[in-house]
């Protein structure tokens, strides 16, 4: 009977269970069963997940402290990149890793999808109303997870889902700051203001304070978005007081001092970095550290108590609690270091800041370019390069600062290549003026500096030695201390297995340890493998390598072997040269003794002094550096062609910096040059004629009579612009068309010259880079043309014509004219080609044959109508195409039916359109120090002068009148025509 009671209440349970799950049944057993497996189930595992999604938000997001911050943060955009903000120089700071772009935060998800699953599985709407009182909560999860995952359309559908369904819920003034929030997201910026003061507005809403906070804070970044920062801060104070969060209390107040900063409101500014400095451990270090950071900003670097700083800086440093922000302290010392013009320190500090490995590519980019300033500053320029590069590296492409260093650094390029033209042929002129015993002191000078530093090497390189040495000897140690232990252990081992088996025990094994094997023990294998070097040198990793031959640098060279009688010589050689070094004659030897290779260094030096003066002003606005070059370059007896160009810039240049010297400038050149350009300019005269052009259009004049053909007119007219037009930025332009005249007008070799001049003047400008692929490619292929060397396929008839405006010229046009009518079954033309300076040829194209071309030449002498005495040349096309461009006529006379040799396909040279010794960016520059290149034993200083620092542009090259053996070799520039 008892088990019968049992069995019906069991039964009549399972039926009560079964009508309390049904989701369709409105009784209290249904709605409280539902809403209590909804709120202590599903939505509190939903909690969960989205509050480790915003605490995980929280501890990776990296701010951009370049910028005022968000109110509130965000997984990163993957479309639009926050640019950084170059005129707010304070770094992020911090080791927060960055979340990459493409991943998404999996926390989030999960919570989306916990509400949603209580939304179907636990959803009672019954007659249109939901009696589950936990549904709001299950939509309002659903809403902030897709918010956080940035897919704000579905959220604000949640949320308007509860707005419209829940309108009596108790979370319903939360739903609505929601909404606004993802209004925002959504650019709603103005609904989201109106609706948010609404509510706040509102007498009769009643919120808590936390609520009351967030909707404040909203409102604070939707007038920040619409730029009404005197609203967002106000919004943001009462935010500051109603929210119970130390973070967000921190973070409200840093975004206001910020604001304050930004208006120049530097007193107020101030007051709230203290506050968030004072909330100490209560704020997020980060948060501590860059209010630091700010106030630094507002200090007097000249006035300041620079030990008070500096004592605060000192302690912030050793604060273990800060560890994770060296980075940015350590910028904030540089910096201060740097305005207080102490360089060096500036850049030990900078260095300090890229060794903590900033996580913030803005703060990398703006260490690197600090350091570029300073070593730009001492005229380390092959330095200063170095370091823009690194620069870019870190800054985003398509931004004007990224823009502005990299043309910095493309100009930068001129400056180290005429700063080392101008700085070595200085010197070697120097040199060469002095007396000769002050030559052999100076020379002596510097060979008792070699002689030290050549000590130091030895000694060095006499400890590595000795440290290798001891290294090895431990090694061996080390393998015969193992093998002694080895054996023991064996004899060990093998005991006790012989003690094993005659007891009857089961020997234990135990799985070796990692230090036990000896290919773990670094000691044994830097033994081995220099044993083996020593048996059998060194090997490549192939099959039968024992029969291989070995690399014979590492190969162990036999010391009973006999030298050879050329390895005698030269090791003597060798010896005779490192001793010769240490002599004064050795480098005076090496001076030029013409005195044009001087004056031709000479030019060149005024040159490159010229074009340094024109880009301190033009490209760098360094007005001071402008005038010292432009000064020197007056000073030198320079080309008269430089004169005037010279101190018209150096008149502009002293107008920035002095109206007085300005005056004197001004003055010599009106005085001296009354019909120049430039004093037209100066005393406001209407220019006239080619000098009132610009050299735009002087340029385009010059090219379309260039493109008529009237060459001779052309090279003339060219040569009086690039002497008019010195120092302007067409001027290379200028150079490369007189370049292709004089192609026209001398022939290939005058050409080749031409286009190599440019070449080597302006490198790093199209017209240059231009040269430089004519001579590695068209002057090569043309080089390579010869007479005969195809099968010709139509002729010509030359006729000399020195003077085209002769008359017997234009009688003998008018013979051929009427000739080539009456002849209409060939397709006859004739031209007027220049051919040089003072010959010219009336050619008669368009015949098939040679023979036909005889048979013309015959015709046009013979008959009576025509009686052309002139006798012509007959020529194939192609051969008479290489006489224009090699101007050889006299060869081809010489033998016309001469067949060429054959010859090997030209090698076209290749060449790199990059920037030319520049360095790879990214490329770290090693600690403050600059990267010395070590000399060998065997190398000479330049000459004129010891080896400067390794920035010396020019140290890596051989200077002229120097070669590595000592010969004599001279390099100028090739004068222009």
């Amino acid at each position: 009977m008892k088990t019968n009671i049992f069995r019906i209440i069991t039964i009549f349970g399972l039926i009560a269970l079964l009508v309390a799950c049904s989701t369709r049944r409105d009784t209290w057993l249904a709605r409280n069963s539902h809403a209590m497996s909804t709120k202590y189930n599903i939505l509190y595992n939903g909690d969960i997940a989205l509050e480790d999604g915003v605490n995980e938000l929280k501890t990776t997001y990296g701010d951009n402290f370049w910028e005022i911050l968000p109110v509130e943060r965000m997984q990163p955009e993957a479309e639009k990149p926050v640019e950084p903000v170059a005129s707010a120089p304070v770094p992020t700071g911090g080791k927060e890793p960055q979340i990459p772009q493409q991943s998404k935060n999996a926390n989030f998800q999960r919570a989306e999808e916990k509400a949603t699953k209580a939304i179907q599985k636990h959803s009672m709407n019954i007659g249109g109303t939901e009696v589950n009182s936990q549904m709001d909560e299950a939509h309002l999860l659903l809403g902030k997870a897709r918010y956080y995952d940035k897919r704000y359309l579905p959220a604000l559908e949640a949320f308007n889902y509860v707005l419209y369904k829940y309108p009596k819920s108790s979370r319903i003034y939360e739903v609505k700051v929601w909404r606004e929030k993802t209004n925002m997201r959504l650019e709603n910026d103005g609904l989201a203001i109106t609706n948010l003061q609404k509510l706040l507005g509102d007498e009769k809403v009643k919120l808590n304070d936390q609520v009351y906070a967030d909707a404040n804070a909203a409102l604070a970044q939707a007038f920040l978005n619409t730029e009404e920062k005197d609203s967002a801060i106000a919004r943001l104070k009462v935010a500051i007081d109603k929210t119970k969060a130390d973070e967000e209390k921190a973070r409200y107040r840093f975004i206001v001092a910020q604001i304050f900063e930004q208006k120049k409101e530097k007193d107020s500014a101030y007051k709230y970095y203290d506050e968030v400095i004072d909330m100490n451990r209560s704020s997020p270090r980060m948060y501590v550290i860059q209010a630091h950071g700010r106030q630094s900003l507002q200090f007097d670097y000249e006035k300041g108590d620079t030990v008070v700083f500096l004592e605060k800086y000192r302690k912030l440093l050793k604060d273990r609690d800060n560890r994770a922000y060296l980075d940015a302290i350590n910028y904030q010392m540089a910096l201060f270091y740097d305005k207080r013009k102490q360089p060096d320190m500036a850049v030990k500090y900078y260095n300090k800041s890229l060794d903590a490995q900033p996580q913030d590519a803005y703060l990398n980019a703006s260490n690197y370019r600090n350091i570029a300033e300073i070593y730009f500053n001492k005229a380390k320029y092959v330095t200063a390069g170095m370091y823009y590069d690194s620069t870019l590296v870190h800054l985003k492409p398509r931004t004007r600062e990224f823009r502005m260093i990299e043309k910095k650094r493309m100009n930068l390029e001129d400056v180290i290549k005429y700063e080392g033209i101008a700085t070595r042929n200085d010197s070697i002129i120097k040199v060469w003026s002095m007396p000769e015993a002050a030559r052999v002191a100076y020379y002596q000078e510097y060979i008792d500096k070699l002689k030290i530093e050549d000590e130091k090497k030895r000694i060095a390189e006499e400890k590595a030695r000795e440290r290798a040495e001891n290294a090895q000897n431990a090694s061996a140690n080390d393998v015969a201390s193992n093998s002694t232990g080895a054996k023991s252990a064996i004899s060990r081992s093998d005991a006790k297995s012989a003690a094993d088996a005659a007891t009857g025990a089961t020997p234990i094994t135990k799985p070796a340890k990692p230090g036990e094997f000896y290919f773990y023990n670094a000691a044994t294998v830097a033994y081995g493998k220099s044993e083996f070097r020593k048996n059998w040198g060194t090997r490549k990793y192939q099959e039968n390598w024992r029969f291989a031959k070995s690399s014979s640098s590492d190969t162990p060279v036999e010391e009973d072997r006999e030298l050879t009688e050329e390895e005698i010589k030269a090791k003597a050689d060798a010896a005779q040269i490192a001793e010769a070094k240490y002599t004064p004659d050795f480098y005076i030897s090496q001076l030029p003794t013409s005195k044009v290779v001087i004056d031709s260094l000479a030019k060149e030096r005024n040159f490159a002094y010229y074009q340094l003066g024109v880009i301190y002003k033009e490209k760098f606005r360094e007005y001071q550096r402008s005038a010292d070059k432009l000064e020197a370059l007056l000073m030198n007896n320079p080309e008269e062609r430089l004169i005037l160009p010279a101190q018209y810039n150096l008149y502009k240049v002293y107008e920035i910096l002095d109206k007085q010297k300005a005056a004197v400038v001004k003055n010599d050149i009106i005085t001296q040059y009354p019909d120049s350009r430039y004093a037209q300019i100066l005393k406001n005269e209407t220019l006239t004629g080619d000098a009132a052009l610009t050299p735009v259009a002087a340029f385009n004049k010059l090219f379309k009579e260039y493109e008529a053909g009237d060459y001779k007119g052309v090279l003339i007219k060219v040569e009086d612009a690039i002497d008019q037009y010195t120092g302007e930025e067409m001027l290379p332009k200028f150079e490369i068309l007189k370049a292709r005249t004089v192609g026209k007008l001398r022939g290939l070799e005058e050409y080749k010259k031409a286009l190599n001049y440019v070449a080597l003047t302006y490198p790093n400008v199209e017209e240059g880079k231009e040269a430089e692929k004519m001579l590695g490619r068209d002057i090569v292929m043309m080089e390579a043309m010869q007479f005969n060397d195809t099968d010709p396929k139509s002729w010509k008839l030359l006729y000399y014509a020195p003077n085209p405006d002769a008359k017997n010229i234009k009688v003998l046009q008018e013979k051929l004219k009427k000739f080539i009518s009456e002849r209409t079954a060939d397709q006859l033309s004739q031209s007027l080609d220049i051919y040089t300076m003072d010959m010219n040829f009336v050619v008669v194209h368009g015949i098939r044959t040679e023979n036909g071309a005889e048979g013309i030449a015959s015709v046009l002498k013979e008959f009576k109508e025509y009686k052309v005495v002139e006798k012509p040349i007959v020529i194939s096309n192609d051969n008479y195409a290489i006489v224009q461009i090699k101007k050889n006529l006299e060869e081809y006379l010489a033998d016309p039916h001469k067949k060429s040799p054959k010859r090997a396909a030209p090698a076209l040279k290749s060449v790199d359109n990059g920037p030319k010794n520049q360095t790879p960016r990214g490329a770290r520059i090693p600690k403050q120090r600059p990267a010395q290149t070590a000399t060998p034993s065997g190398a000479q200083p330049g000459v004129g002068r010891p080896p400067q620092d390794s920035d010396d542009p020019m140290q890596s090259a051989q200077p002229p009148t120097m070669g590595g053996s000592g010969k004599t070799q001279t390099t100028t520039t090739p004068p222009r025509k």
